[in-house]
């Protein structure tokens, strides 16, 4: 990401993806249910093209804007909407897109906090879910994203950020 941002939210690289980490996984801990996840070392960009899977994505304008996004494979968005609802999932349905755009929400809900440590004011965008078998998500510089790969049961996931200065 561009150096400017992080010193303009008073951080660096390092502290800002510990410091989100930590924030994705109190949420899949404490609000999805789920506390096997871990994260992996990102060794390709995998933002721009996804098979068979469900896309949340919460938007964020202010004295930063960007866009938080949640990548996951059909089966696994299975398992977390399940785990969400206390309930067995076996299927894609309207449940599946609303509880993947609340994990996107609360993710963004979360690193909000983030970007406004300076009494900036971020405002959030209500949630957007894309799923199906084959698509590409072009959302800003790649120069300007943070990106994590996680492993949850052998599957993996991703949650990136694309963060541009006003």
């Amino acid at each position: 990401m561009d150096s400017a941002i992080y010193e303009k939210l008073g951080t660096t690289e390092e502290v800002l993806i510990k410091q989100f980490h930590s924030d994705v996984q109190e949420i899949f801990t404490t609000m999805v249910g789920v506390e096997d996840i871990m994260q992996l070392q990102l060794q390709v960009d995998p933002r721009t093209h996804f098979s068979d899977c469900v896309t949340a994505m919460v938007g964020f304008a202010g004295l930063f804007n960007g866009l938080v996004c949640l990548h996951v494979p059909q089966s696994l968005a299975l398992v977390f909407t399940s785990c969400m609802l206390g309930m067995e999932v076996t299927e894609h349905n309207e449940d599946v897109n609303d509880a993947l755009g609340e994990i996107a929400n609360m993710i963004a809900g979360s690193f909000k906090h983030h970007l406004s440590k300076d009494g900036h004011e971020v405002k959030l965008s209500t949630p957007s879910v894309v799923t199906g078998k084959e698509y590409i998500i072009s959302s800003g510089s790649s120069a300007n994203s943070l990106t994590l790969l996680y492993d949850s049961n052998g599957e993996w996931f991703i949650i990136s950020v694309v963060i541009e200065m006003d």
